[in-house]
């Protein structure tokens, strides 16, 4: 059975991913450090799967992840280690430095490595459009200027550049993701879908920053993974894909869309209603993807619809009321990201 290894695979993309490589019959090596965003929650259904292992590991200590690529000697490496919270980013970013860059430099360093004799092995590294900054008008090209707004924004395109640096100057056999905002199951409630969902559940205010006019493309967590499998398969080495649905929603569109969808399923608390709070410093009104490289040089495009997945994405939530216990509170209603 073939080996792949995952980090950050008890997180939100990563374990949708692994479920996926594991349906598909490959053996998956999850390795993440257990920060907050990590749940073993996500990782249930699949967690005593004859072909699956867990190993404790941060991508910084070099020695052991080393131990590990030679022991089980995988086909593809899938790095979605990273802090991806732009308030906490704002809060503090010296750990997005260690996480994004750091550890990537370390991965990589071990990758190479390990190359010299595995030269068939890929990586596949999964970053995010929040490289390219506010995109008025038009949509992100894999080729436009990488413009970061943002502590974490900048920690994921240093990533980046480190990576192809590897690819021009090493020869590494390793591809660059570039994804616009996923959601669905499993995500932490952070995040402006989930941290909705919860609210609606429990009778709270729904916070958008500003007017809710900022927009973002959004994708489901399985398309996304979806995607990033064909690009295992099938991307070719060196090359940058954007991933995304090609539809923007606005922040207040989303929240409107999930009260309407939460009628249909639950008694509405009188205290859901949508709340406009401060603006969180440095927010960029849009992000938009161009994917027609993808579309074209891999067949792959999104196939679930906004209104589905949001609705399979409530539905995910509250039958699984026992997620939220895992979590620490203040994790979920505390405000981050404001400068004082």
């Amino acid at each position: 059975m073939k080996k792949i290894i995952v980090s950050g695979g008890l997180g939100f993309i990563g374990s949708n991913l692994i479920n996926l490589l594991i349906k598909k019959n490959y053996f998956v090596i999850n390795i993440d450090k257990v920060n907050y965003a990590s749940n073993f929650y996500n990782t249930r259904s699949f967690a005593d799967k004859k072909n699956y292992k867990f190993i404790r590991l941060d991508i910084n200590k070099s020695s052991k992840l080393k131990k590990i690529l030679n022991s089980y000697k995988p086909i593809a490496i899938f790095n979605l280690a990273a802090e991806t919270h732009v308030d906490r980013s704002i809060d503090s970013p010296s750990e997005f430095i260690r996480s994004n860059i750091v550890g990537v430099f370390n991965l990589l360093e071990t990758f190479r490595e390990f190359s010299k004799k595995n030269k068939r092995t890929k990586l596949i590294h999964i970053s995010t459009d929040e490289v390219y900054g506010d995109v008025l008008k038009g949509r992100s090209k894999e080729t436009d200027a990488y413009k970061p707004s943002s502590p974490y924004a900048a920690s994921k395109a240093s990533s980046d550049h480190l990576v192809y640096s590897y690819v021009r100057t090493y020869k590494l056999n390793a591809m660059i993701t570039n994804c616009s905002n996923n959601y669905g199951p499993h995500q932490h409630p952070e995040k402006l879908i989930p941290k909705l969902i919860y609210n609606i559940i429990n009778n709270k205010v729904l916070p958008l920053y500003g007017r809710g006019k900022n927009s973002r493309e959004w994708i489901f967590v399985e398309d996304h993974c979806d995607a990033l499998f064909k690009v295992f398969k099938n991307g070719m080495n060196g090359e940058f894909y954007n991933i995304g649905s090609n539809i923007n929603s606005s922040n207040l569109d989303i929240a409107k869309l999930l009260i309407n969808i939460a009628k249909n399923k639950i008694k509405l608390g009188k205290n859901v209603k949508i709340k406009f709070v401060k603006d969180r410093p440095g927010h960029d009104i849009r992000y938009a993807l161009d994917s027609k490289k993808i579309l074209k040089k891999l067949k792959w495009k999104s196939k679930i619809s906004l209104k589905k997945g949001l609705e399979s994405t409530f539905n995910w939530y509250l039958k699984n009321m026992n997620y939220y216990t895992t979590l620490k509170k203040k994790d979920i209603t505390k405000r981050l990201g404001i400068i004082k």
